[in-house]
């Protein structure tokens, strides 16, 4: 299962998110930080949803320095 994680950060502090997301996160498949309505996407891969559910609240939104996530799961794989 895929999931598409679009973050909006503080102000300054999205490529050090990306940094310390990809450090703590194996299933990140590739994480980047953007220009846009979002500061940094971050893509996953996990065997169930369960598994996304648990590094999405966990880890991702413990970061303190993220304001809001919203998330998008792919149809297929």
């Amino acid at each position: 299962m895929r999931a598409y994680i679009f973050i909006n950060t503080k102000p300054g502090t999205s490529e050090e998110v990306v940094k310390r997301i990809k450090s703590k996160v194996k299933e990140v498949v590739q994480a980047d930080s953007i220009y846009g309505r979002y500061d940094a996407v971050i893509i996953i891969e996990a065997p169930k949803l369960e598994s996304i559910n648990e590094i999405l609240y966990r880890v991702i939104e413990k970061d303190p320095n993220i304001i809001h996530t919203e998330t998008s799961l792919a149809l297929s794989s």
